[in-house]
């Protein structure tokens, strides 16, 4: 029976393997060699010089974007593009270092562009959008990055009040994604000016020589070269050396403040045991309870959260909107609007709801659109409120199986710009029927604004000619004759005699009021509602009896000698 059990659970692991190694490629590749010139400038600033060779492995995901990790976030990616790169560059012709004050990358001389958009460990970086020269898998490629100035990297010296301290970790790649050995070269370039005599290295890391190889470079500065034949690209190596303070402005050297510490205590005990006390009996509670309200609202699986890389594109507007974890009242009226523009289904009474559905559903509907339909053909009120709550589950697990191995932030981006673009688009309308034309094209996407509420009543401050389904929407209106050349009927009060274009005040009051009307009158208290989904696609984590604690993955965490920290930070393995 053992044999049994260990049998089926072996088929088990290894199907999940399979379906999980399927769903998304991921990234691996070999970083071939690493040269990195480390320039410390005359006015304390750093400058960078990435050459950095990838080979991608045949089965590996397209090397799209790069992370670098950056010591810390005094620096600009933006600025113009030199016409030349520095010495030893892929771009010809020597560039003073120091004298760039943005950032800009090639890729086998080819340029691409810059992005804030970072993923890596650590707090700061950017990232380089490969664009048209991505490495595809089986091939090779260089990618050159050179940051021009970068301020607050150097610290006092702490053998010696004289000098200053310089010391830098090149950015490294998730373990999982770096195959094989790196050929890495660090060179520092010391400041204009400093003798060879002058500077002291510090300690090597692990794998290179004790002493670096020393030289002058081609702008007269003196340099220290680190090489190691066999580094792994996956490692955090921290490379340091102190030079004299007089060649760089003391503005520039960072100097911790001076603590004093009798007095520091003689002012915060009294106010600490206040702020416990107040805590533990008052900040508490109210957290926990803040954060436990906030947790049964999140109703994607933890899952989801695990980043892919990519975005995913083809969600309709209601999975954009499970993705973005909208309001789940908000997210039913997208889908209600939805089945009525499509001629599925016709609101009979707002209060209570009821739809009216039509026997042949249209053959365009969504999977959830049906359900939503077949929930609503429930007379009793639990069953239907139930039929909603199941409806909505799927429409998570959908959702969060889309979504394996895919950014969810990358995404979310990606479908925010669409609804800001539908935004746009109406607010830039020269008359009330485009503008109406434009909401009608794309309301759903609107509707995933945070500001939706207050964005509607902005926008339609006019005339509104709403679009044909509207009278399908609200049973108290009729349509006019449409509008010669418009093919929009304006909307006119039943009760009212004259013939006039719906006011736009009214027009967003009801857009607005429909969301809510949907939560008050159909499934009641939204937390609750809510609540019943989250129990089943995020369940809170079982309590277990033991206790441990762990890390993993690259950061920055610097213990440098003499230096503080002025170390990169990692570049997440992309």
């Amino acid at each position: 029976m053992k044999q049994k059990i260990f049998a089926i659970c072996l088929v088990l692991l290894l199907t999940f393997g399979l379906v999980t190694g399927a769903s998304a490629q991921s990234y691996s590749f070999s970083l071939d060699k690493e040269v990195v010139n480390v320039y410390w400038n005359a006015d304390g600033t750093l400058s960078l010089d990435y050459q950095l060779t990838f080979t991608n492995s045949p089965g590996g995901h397209v090397i799209d974007f790069v992370d670098m990790g950056m010591p810390n976030g005094n620096y600009s990616i933006s600025g113009p593009v030199p016409t030349a790169a520095p010495q030893g560059a892929s771009t010809p012709g020597p560039i003073i270092a120091g004298t760039v004050e943005g950032a800009f990358a090639d890729v086998n001389g080819n340029p691409v562009y810059l992005s804030s958009d970072y993923q890596g460990e650590g707090s700061y970086g950017f990232s380089v959008d490969m664009g048209a020269y991505a490495i595809q898998p089986g091939q090779t490629g260089t990618l050159h990055v050179y940051v021009g100035q970068i301020r607050g990297v150097l610290y006092k010296d702490d053998d010696d009040e004289a000098y200053a301290s310089a010391v830098f970790s090149p950015t490294w790649f998730g373990s999982q994604f770096v195959n094989g050995t790196t050929n890495l070269s660090v060179i520092y370039h010391m400041p204009p000016g400093v003798k060879s005599t002058e500077p002291r290295w510090h300690s090597a890391p692990s794998g290179f020589p004790s002493e670096p190889q020393t030289g002058i470079d081609a702008q007269g500065r003196v340099f220290y070269t680190w090489n190691n034949p066999s580094a792994s690209g996956s490692t955090q190596y921290t490379f340091g050396a102190s030079f004299p303070k007089s060649y760089v402005p003391e503005s520039a050297i960072y100097t911790a403040p001076p603590f004093d510490f009798s007095a520091l205590m003689g002012n915060l005990v009294p106010l600490l045991f206040c702020c416990i006390f107040g805590f533990m009996f008052v900040g508490m509670p109210i957290i926990s309870a803040v954060q436990g309200k906030r947790r049964k609202m999140q109703y994607l699986p933890p899952k989801v959260s695990i980043e892919g890389h990519g975005i995913k594109r083809g969600l309709t507007a209601v999975e954009s909107a499970i993705l973005m974890e909208q309001p789940l009242d908000k997210v039913m009226t997208m889908i209600l609007f939805g089945t009525i523009k499509k001629n599925a289904a016709e609101v009979v009474t707002r209060d209570p709801l009821k739809l009216a559905v039509v026997k042949e559903l249209p053959a365009n509907l969504h999977e959830y659109e049906i359900n939503f339909l077949k929930a609503f053909q429930e007379p009793d009120t639990p069953k239907r409120k139930r039929a909603l709550q199941d409806m909505m589950i799927k429409l998570v697990q959908v959702v969060s199986e889309k979504m394996k191995g895919f950014s969810r932030k990358e995404t979310t981006d990606y479908y925010k710009a669409i609804m800001e673009k539908a935004w746009q688009q109406i607010e830039a309308a020269d008359t009330p029927e485009v503008k109406s034309q434009k909401l009608d094209e794309a309301l759903e996407w609107t509707m995933l604004d945070k500001d939706y509420d207050d964005r509607t009543r902005r926008v339609f401050n006019g005339p509104v000619y709403v679009p044909m389904w509207w009278g399908r929407y609200d049973p108290t209106y009729t349509p006019s004759p449409v509008r010669a050349g418009s093919g929009i009927p304006t909307i006119v009060p039943s009760q009212s005699s004259g013939r006039s274009a719906l006011p736009g005040a009214d027009f967003a009051a009801q857009m607005v009021t429909g969301v809510q009307t949907f939560s008050q009158k159909t499934i009641g208290n939204l937390n609750t509602f809510t609540e019943k989904i989250t129990g089943t696609t995020n369940p809170p984590p079982k309590v277990s009896s033991s206790r441990g604690g762990g890390r993993s993955g690259g950061g920055c965490a610097c213990a440098c000698a003499c230096a503080g920290c002025a170390c990169a930070c990692a570049g997440g393995g992309r």
